[in-house]
């Protein structure tokens, strides 16, 4: 007797275990699968078994008891295998393949989900579970094709299974994506779907997701008032069921409404509003957007410096994510904030060449052979950001030299050239506080210095340079003799080289025969 009554007591155990997990009391459930676990165990009941110790794993996992956690998982995948229950077997698979991906083996994570799709495929709920982590696998690793792919296969098994809370996610991802690659009329007809799903089965906070991502695609097509109304009611809705931080993402695109509206100090407020909310929950994703919004909106009202420290930050905060968590392909963000900050710097750069007519456009120019000369020396792609960057704020000293002299159309004086010649040091002071994420305050400082110890503010001599300063150095010589001044006219680029042969004692060896390789191979690529 005492043998057939022993599997419903398992089960029952188990059945029990599950409703203290669902409710949250996690200690309870705990002890409850364990009892689960020594009750099939004694009656042999493998597929009870598997399904205990994968419940377990998970609240292990949640518990931070990583080894605990990939031991029961992978004793569920042996238990279920021996009981020739495939299906079950791909269940411990899936949460598996979980683990590794939040520990950062994504190959591995990766390769763990295709063997649970080729084992539980069959069944559709599970398909579409698998489905759609490997389409978060995708797309944090920047594959939008392959995360597309795997999105709508996950969208298919829902609907076989008529789950409707798994359509909508799967309509809100694919609406995510299709932002993301700029394809806007489909990124407006899956969030309306998904909406739509949310709030037939009264799933407020997937409905104030739709809504808030929503009024994203609004900002991008100018259809601003369309974009405030769906950001509001997305923070009202937020609010209401206490999402400290989605309300913060709702607050850094009412500000980005503001912004692109010219309300600027609206704009400042709720940006600010959304970076400290971020903040205030340890959120380095929200945190960077938002900053990041600001630094666009200092941009906007001229306040450069604040940009350029605001950018700064925002890179930071993106350097520190972990893509396992916030699911986002941080290389792509990067790449977006990097392009900010050329923008930014472009800007400034143009804005102190505006005093003088015959300047203008040096800063792009000297940007774009510097990147020449120093691809042409193999340097990395972390070094050639640095050159770009301090090729554009080169010259950002300048600002302090007074109008007159800048312009002065005849031979400087001695004390006039001893005012031009602090504009490199006036340029490292002026952006003392920022602390950029690439060394390029060397650059600007040195960019004078000239590689025999002739140059200024500091007469620094030869392999005491930067190399990256030695090639602004060399292109701004090169563009200077190349353009009209006000001082005389432009050289023609066969005496420019010529006169800067006869000078080739001011750079390093390497420097100069890059130059010479760089400047005779046009056409130059763009900076």
């Amino acid at each position: 007797m005492s043998t057939a009554l022993a599997p419903a007591g398992a089960a029952e155990l188990l059945g029990g275990a599950e409703a203290l997990d669902r409710s949250g009391s996690s200690a309870e459930a705990i002890l409850g699968y364990s009892a689960a676990i020594d009750a099939a165990t004694a009656v042999q009941d493998r597929p009870l078994l598997a399904r205990a110790m994968r419940r377990l794993a998970v609240l292990r996992h949640h518990q931070g008891d990583e080894a605990a956690a990939r031991e029961l998982c992978l004793q569920s995948f042996l238990v279920a295998r021996a009981a020739h229950d495939h299906l079950l077997a791909a269940e411990a698979l899936n949460v598996l393949a979980g683990l590794e991906f939040e520990a950062g083996r994504i190959d591995r994570a990766r390769t763990t989900y295709g063997r649970a799709l080729a084992l539980g495929g069959q069944a559709p709920g599970l398909r579409a579970r698998i489905e759609q982590n490997l389409g978060i696998l995708a797309n944090i690793q920047g594959d939008l094709d392959g995360a597309a792919l795997h999105y709508h296969r996950a969208l298919d098994a829902y609907r076989q299974t008529d789950d409707r809370r798994g359509s909508g996610f799967a309509f809100h991802n694919l609406g995510m994506l299709s932002a993301d690659r700029e394809r806007w009329e489909e990124a407006d007809h899956y969030f309306r779907r998904s909406r739509e799903i949310a709030e037939v089965s009264g799933d407020t906070h997937l409905a104030a997701l739709c809504l808030l991502n929503h009024s994203e695609v609004h900002l991008a097509r100018r259809r601003y008032d369309r974009a405030m109304e769906s950001a509001q009611n997305a923070l009202v809705a937020f609010d209401r069921i206490g999402s400290q931080l989605d309300k913060a993402d709702a607050y850094r695109v009412i500000g980005m409404v503001y912004r692109e509206t010219g309300r600027f100090p609206l704009a400042e407020a709720r940006l600010q509003a959304a970076r400290e909310l971020a903040a205030s929950s340890a959120s380095p994703l929200s945190e960077a957007e938002a900053t990041r919004e600001l630094a666009l909106l200092a941009l906007a009202m001229g306040r450069n410096q604040d940009a350029l420290a605001l950018l700064t930050a925002a890179h930071r905060l993106f350097t520190s994510l972990d893509a396992r968590l916030d699911l986002v392909d941080v290389s792509r963000e990067r790449d977006k904030l990097e392009a900010t900050y050329f923008a930014v710097v472009r800007d400034w750069g143009e804005s102190i060449e505006s005093a003088d007519s015959y300047t203008f456009g040096h800063c792009e120019r000297v940007a774009r052979y510097a990147l020449a000369v120093a691809r042409a020396l193999g340097l990395d792609e972390a070094t050639q950001t640095t050159v770009r960057l301090g090729a554009y704020l080169h010259d950002v000293g300048k600002i302090k030299v007074p109008h007159e002299i800048l312009n002065k159309t005849g031979p400087l004086s001695d004390a006039e050239f001893a005012v031009i010649k602090q504009h490199p040091a006036w340029g490292v002071e002026l952006l003392d506080a920022i602390e950029f994420p690439w060394d390029i305050k060397p650059l600007i400082r040195w960019h004078h210095e000239k590689y025999d110890g002739t140059g200024y503010p500091d007469r620094l001599r030869g392999d005491e340079i930067p190399v990256g300063a030695q090639i602004l150095c060399i292109v701004d010589v090169y563009d200077a003799l190349t353009s009209t001044r006000s001082y005389r006219p432009a050289l023609s680029h066969e005496v420019a080289l010529a006169t800067m042969t006869d000078s080739r004692g001011w750079w390093r060896p390497a420097v100069f025969a890059a130059f010479m390789a760089a400047v005779t191979a046009p056409p130059l690529p763009a900076a």
